[in-house]
């Protein structure tokens, strides 16, 4: 289905918005304010409709392009846990291993075996997969 447009009205809005690419935050923010009010709009025309389209594709593009974080490290999640959670590394002795073990593991010195994953898990109320 393609959709009628009335050109004169799509210039008015490509003159109002006036769409490009996102280059910077500000930029991203003023489209995601803009794509906000189209969207809230719910006597849309369909000029409107295509503008709403151009913009959420550019906000696309431009999510696409940023750098995405390192994901974190087993330890490092098993580190944010307990601290989360106000936990000690004595705190998972004889849970998932001497106070040796345990040092080792929380300190990246070791990995996470299978076996500790998932009394982690357990202790966390978080999957195991988030430990191996």
């Amino acid at each position: 289905m393609t959709l009628t447009i009335n050109k004169d009205i799509y210039s008015q809005l490509l003159v109002k918005f006036q769409p490009k690419v996102i280059e910077t935050e500000a930029e991203y923010q003023e489209y995601g304010d803009i794509l906000i009010e189209l969207m809230m709009n719910t006597n849309r025309s369909e000029e409107e409709t295509a503008i709403l389209k151009l913009i959420a594709s550019l906000i696309k593009e431009f999510d696409e392009k940023q750098e995405q974080p390192e994901p974190a490290s087993p330890h490092e999640i098993l580190q944010h846990l307990m601290e989360e959670h106000n936990m000690r590394q004595v705190d998972l002795v004889d849970k998932i291993g001497s106070k040796g073990v345990v040092s080792e593991v929380v300190n990246g010195k070791r990995a996470i075996s299978k076996s500790q994953a998932k009394t982690l898990a357990g202790i966390f109320h978080v999957s195991p997969a988030l430990f191996l």
